[in-house]
């Protein structure tokens, strides 16, 4: 485990990127070829999305600039390093787990951790505020995946950063979990038609895009459910799951109520949206 830990520490970007960039042209080939409900609009929203993940990067990369421990991988390193003899901090190397457990539990602990802070932001008035930006996507597809305000993107760094360094969780696991996590939202947000059978099958473990696509409902009480991004099994286990929306899939509104003048929704619009009142 600690040769994985050194391996992926320092092939990190890289890793990242490689899998992020695949995983965006595979599921935009694939809604191209199996599309779930008609295009909405891409000309415009993608360009939209695309300069928001900009502005996310480049925001992100400032702050980890100024202060290099922010990014999660860079704390796991850190945590490790700390202790008498450098048996690492958190909670883990407290319990004397480390290796493949350390790694599993890591792995299942942050996206418990993903979920509740997705019930978070919804329920939370000034925290809704920002993960609102996220909503107000007229259609859904790949690229709504990325679409997020910079600043709920820096406070979810900032809190995986805080969960990284309270778990003591390995790099190795740090690093994949990000992967996963980047590679689920594109492929959970995806308008992307499965068969009946393979989407019933695979939502038992996985959120798939139809599961998803309830949570981005005009209607209130849909868009408060399916909170997960890569287990389903969180929506189950705490009452949160939706099997299918009201007005099916094909005919269901996407957005937010009050939010559905494209007009107004380029990236000048989203970067100052929470700042405005509803």
């Amino acid at each position: 485990m600690t040769a994985l830990n050194d391996f992926i520490s320092a092939h990190e970007p890289l890793l990242r990127l490689g899998c992020f960039v695949g995983m965006l042209i595979a599921m935009a080939a694939a809604e191209a070829l199996w599309p779930r409900r008609r295009d909405m609009g891409r000309a415009q929203r993608w360009p939209r999305n695309a300069a928001l993940v900009v502005v996310d990067t480049l925001a992100v990369r400032a702050v980890a600039w100024a202060l290099p421990a922010f990014l999660p991988v860079a704390a796991a390193v850190w945590a490790a390093a700390q202790g008498d003899q450098g048996q690492g901090w958190g909670l883990l190397p407290l319990l004397g787990l480390d290796g493949w457990a350390a790694f599993w539990i890591s792995l299942l602990l942050m996206d418990l951790a993903i979920y509740a802070q997705h019930v978070a932001v919804h329920h939370i008035p000034v925290l809704w505020r920002l993960h609102r930006v996220h909503h107000t996507d007229l259609a859904i597809d790949t690229t709504t995946g990325v679409r997020f305000h910079p600043l709920e993107i820096l406070l979810s760094i900032a809190i995986k950063v805080g969960l990284v360094l309270a778990l003591g969780a390995p790099a190795a696991a740090v690093v994949v979990f990000e992967v996963v996590l980047n590679a689920t939202s594109l492929f959970n947000h995806a308008n992307l038609r499965l068969p009946l059978g393979l989407d019933a099958a695979l939502r038992r473990v996985l959120v798939t895009p139809d599961m998803h696509r309830v949570h981005h409902s005009v209607h209130r009480d849909e868009t408060d459910s399916n909170f997960g991004f890569n287990l389903s099994v969180w929506d189950r286990l705490f009452g949160t799951y939706r099997a299918q929306p009201r007005d099916g899939h094909d005919a269901m509104a996407i957005g937010v109520g009050g939010y559905r003048d494209a007009t107004r929704l380029g990236l000048a619009d989203l970067l100052v949206q929470p700042f405005r009142k509803s």
